[in-house]
């Protein structure tokens, strides 16, 4: 293993930096600490944002909802330079050079959505426009603490191809269905299906079996075109359904492998030292596995008779050294 290259010498303050905002694992109380702070934040925002389209809480608490913004446009704003700042730390080789590495660290999802959360803001000052609301998306910054949303991002890359033919061919059905029941029904509804587009907000509530009835055809192929459109529908919405679930599954099985490849790596000399638990644990936490999930693949690697399950140290096969 190639040891990093911070590992001889004390951490620098960038690395300090990049290691508090969780840049090698979120398990030190210090880092969980500023994890909930964040978390917390982001919430308070959301909640504020909902609170203050009341518009009596906004007219009684304008200035303390003002406030409050303005204290976390700051720390958002900050916690994004030192994020831009530290990139280069991090292990993937295409983030160390200090200019490149940053613009690639700028245009990540993770980066976007730090981004996201105080963009609305400045904006606000340069065009005269009220895009409070849009604080909203400062929810996206709960992605990074989220597993499950990050395994979902790495199925819908995993699956790109897949979704792409599955929403081209809802694009198609619901085009040709909006067109046939513009044909069937425009003479006899020309204020309700007055036209194609128009038309597509019935095919959309269809498709979805949503059906709000608030565009209805009356006219028998119209109700024949309806009834198909509907049963092409249950099926059409089934299919990106499931290819995210397989797409999930298989994501999972691949960070298993991984997870099993890190621990047998980990197990080449016949023990696992306090660093390489350490390593492990982190693996499991970005991989988005369980204790369960990663104590079984512990215990498959200690099918060898010559590794302990206990203790991940070559132990002699018949005695067991853990007694007493």
């Amino acid at each position: 293993m190639t040891p990093h290259p911070h590992s001889h010498r004390r951490p620098s303050l960038r690395r300090t930096v990049f290691r508090l905002l969780g840049g090698e694992g979120h398990e030190r109380p210090l880092v969980k600490a500023i994890d909930r702070f964040l978390i917390l934040l982001v919430a308070l925002n959301v909640v504020a944002v909902v609170l203050e389209s009341v518009e009596e809480l906004a007219a009684a608490h304008h200035h303390h909802f003002h406030e409050f913004d303005l204290a976390s446009v700051a720390v958002f704003s900050v916690e994004y330079v030192l994020r831009l700042w530290t990139a280069v730390e991090l292990d993937d080789p295409k983030f160390r050079h200090p200019v490149l590495g940053r613009l690639r660290w700028m245009v990540s999802p993770m980066a976007l959505a730090d981004l996201l959360a105080v963009v609305p803001f400045y904006l606000g000052i340069v065009v005269e426009v009220d895009l409070r609301v849009l604080r909203v998306l400062r929810v996206f910054k709960l992605s990074r603490y989220s597993l499950a949303m990050n395994i979902m991002v790495a199925v819908a890359r995993q699956e790109a191809r897949a979704i792409g033919v599955t929403l081209f061919l809802m694009a198609v059905m619901l085009v040709l269905s909006s067109s046939l029941m513009y044909m069937a029904e425009h003479r006899a509804q020309p204020y309700v299906f007055r036209d194609i587009p128009t038309s597509m907000w019935w095919a959309v509530v269809t498709l979805t079996t949503l059906g709000y009835g608030d565009m209805v055809p009356i006219t028998p192929i119209g109700r024949v075109i309806g009834g198909l459109t509907a049963v092409f529908g249950v099926g059409m919405i089934a299919l990106p359904a499931g290819v995210l679930a397989s797409g999930f599954s298989e994501q999972m099985r691949i960070r298993r492998e991984e997870y099993r490849d890190a621990v047998e790596k980990a197990l080449e000399d016949g023990r696992i030292s306090r660093r390489e638990r350490r390593q492990l644990e982190a693996a499991r936490v970005r991989l988005g596995l369980s204790d369960e999930e990663a104590a079984q693949v512990l215990v498959a690697a200690a099918h060898n008779p010559a590794i302990c399950p206990h203790c991940g140290k070559s132990c002699t096969p018949g005695v067991d050294p853990h007694q007493g």
